[in-house]
């Protein structure tokens, strides 16, 4: 439920590196609902995972643009805040420059966000 994304958003902003790793991936899975989509959101979600895309782990940058991309499935509201949050750049970059998992998490993030 809702309730549990504030500290799976706390860990991925101010956790160990295996948690911030984990609560991304959850975040991951829990995106997939459309009300979960609104609650990562309103917890303050996307910023810190924009922010791990850029400058986590391996395992943290594909995570992340996993989740940047699900929360961007149809809702632009999401879209503009992860645009709006900085997160084009580190995506582009991790299409680049990342290993083949994080090119396709973030390729997919982009493509998204192409769509609004």
């Amino acid at each position: 439920n809702a309730r549990g994304i504030e500290p799976l958003v706390a860990l991925v902003r101010d956790g160990t590196d295996a948690q911030k790793e984990r609560a991304a991936g959850a975040l991951c899975s829990l995106a997939a609902n459309d009300v979960n989509q609104v609650a990562v959101a309103n917890a303050g979600g996307i910023e810190p995972l924009v922010t791990l895309v850029c400058d986590g782990t391996a395992a943290q940058k594909e995570w992340a643009a996993g989740a940047l991309c699900i929360l961007a499935v149809n809702n632009a509201d999401n879209q503009v805040a992860i645009v709006d949050a900085g997160g084009i750049e580190p995506l582009v970059a991790l299409v680049r420059d990342g290993n083949d998992a994080q090119k396709e998490s973030a390729a997919g993030a982009l493509w998204r966000l192409a769509v609004n």
